[in-house]
């Protein structure tokens, strides 16, 4: 039984490390947050339709959608159905919405 219990914990403490490391946040400082939110505000694009994509962090964007540059950030942005997303350019997953 204790065997049982021993085995029943790791493999539980397994499957939550690996579903915290595959949930793991993408972390903005404040101060680039800040740059970021600014320079979206001083350079504002129209907003693109997406039918049929939800906009959550981790959704891909397609291709044909354009990602548009902010000055010393790794990060591009994108306005889709008037909510400004940060992207991540190698992925095309968005990283965070933006507020």
């Amino acid at each position: 039984m204790r065997l049982h219990l021993a085995t029943a914990a790791a493999g539980i403490l397994l499957l939550a490390g690996v579903g915290a490391a595959a949930a793991q946040d993408i972390i903005i400082q404040p101060e680039q947050e800040t740059v970021i939110r600014e320079y979206v505000q001083k350079q504002p694009l129209a907003s693109v339709k997406l039918p049929g994509v939800e906009l959550n962090i981790g959704t891909a964007l397609p291709d044909t959608v354009e990602l548009h540059e902010v000055p010393n950030v790794k990060y591009r942005y994108v306005v889709v159905d008037n909510q400004t997303v940060l992207v991540d350019p190698g992925t095309r997953k968005i990283v965070r919405i933006i507020q």
